[in-house]
């Protein structure tokens, strides 16, 4: 096991059975966690990039059964941002010294390629970098929003299991969902995807075939969290996910992805209270910090005990960099494009 460990941290590549091999036993799990980190200092550096999140509506007409947002949840109460809210927001956020800004929200018709193609010129005069996570659009759509300045799209694939993600996303397809990151990485974005950890159904074998999965796209970001079932859904009795596969997974990405940016999800620390630092110390380089204020940090309730509903996003951003810095990282003035460069991959 230890030679397989050494290998991925030497030469990136790992089989399908390798990888099975090393998400079966929890006896290598500090060195993998180890080998992720001393990868993630090599190619990306002691930096931590925070991204500001900016949680816009949290009305969806998809019904996906984990999810605290799915359509059929009525005991959600609902709400949109207006443009003017969602760019004072970005604007703050800026003023606080975040980089980037990530617009996340359900699927909500109500934003236009119109109106969404508004927010993001806006939000670029301000002088971030910008990451959407709106879910599936047509090429048009995206092109829209690229052209208009969006930098980023991040749509998880949440498992490659075609059989579990259609029985997961009721009414979805797995080719459309593959669909949308190809169109995505054709028009230039850098291309985010990821996955639950622990979804009822779900086998090392499909975490395997996940992480080679974004090998083969190549993805330039990738976001893990463990799942969390939450009572407004079908999966209420679902048993939640191991923050300890989780982070395995998440480092075994980084092997095999070595100069990617990884967050360290906010599900992590759901979990665990040390979750996000020791998603850092396991190979991650970015957190992205909730900047949305007031009553709207509780309402966009995807699962229960999500972490720092009560919180302002002055006081995260000081709380979030004080953990950075007690780790002995550094808090990242730049914009974070993968490789460390201050502008996308994809332009000439």
């Amino acid at each position: 096991m230890l030679k397989l460990i050494a290998k991925a941290k030497e030469h990136h590549v790992l089989s399908k059975e390798e990888l099975i091999s090393l998400l079966k036993t929890d006896e290598y799990n500090n060195a993998i966690f180890k080998a992720a980190d001393e990868v993630r200092k090599k190619y990306v550096g002691n930096e931590v990039h925070l991204r500001g999140l900016i949680e816009f509506t949290n009305i969806c007409k998809r019904n996906c059964m984990y999810c605290g947002l799915r359509r059929d949840n009525k005991n959600l109460k609902r709400y949109r941002l207006s443009e003017e809210e969602i760019v004072d927001f970005a604007a703050k956020a800026v003023n606080y010294g975040y980089r980037t800004i990530v617009l996340q929200g359900g699927e909500d018709d109500y934003y236009t390629t119109q109106k969404m193609t508004s927010i993001v010129s806006k939000i670029k005069s301000l002088g971030a970098a910008l990451t959407l996570s709106l879910g599936e659009k047509n090429f048009e759509e995206y092109k829209a929003f690229k052209e208009a300045g969006a930098d980023r799209y991040l749509i998880r694939i949440e498992t490659t299991d075609k059989g579990l993600y259609e029985k997961m996303d009721p009414g979805m397809s797995h080719e459309e969902r593959k669909r949308c990151l190809s169109d995505l990485r054709n028009l230039g974005y850098e291309v985010g995807s990821g996955i639950l950890v622990g979804l009822p159904g779900q086998t090392v074998e499909s975490y395997a075939e996940d992480i080679l999965f974004f090998k083969e796209i190549d993805a330039d970001m990738i976001g893990i969290g463990p799942f969390i079932p939450n009572d407004d859904t079908p999966l209420k009795g679902a048993k939640a996910g191991d923050f300890n596969m989780a982070l395995k997974v998440m480092a075994l990405t980084r092997l095999l992805l070595p100069d990617i940016n990884i967050p360290a999800t906010t599900a992590m620390e759901s979990l665990n209270k040390n979750g996000r630092i020791l998603a850092l110390q396991s190979g991650a380089n970015v957190v992205m910090p909730n900047v949305t204020e007031g009553e709207y940090r509780k309402l966009y309730a995807l699962y229960p005990g999500k972490i720092c509903t009560g919180d302002t996003p002055v006081h995260c951003r000081g709380c979030i960099t004080s953990k950075i810095l007690n780790i002995g990282r550094t808090v990242s003035s730049q914009k974070g494009f993968r490789g460390n460069r201050d502008f996308p991959k994809f332009n000439d």
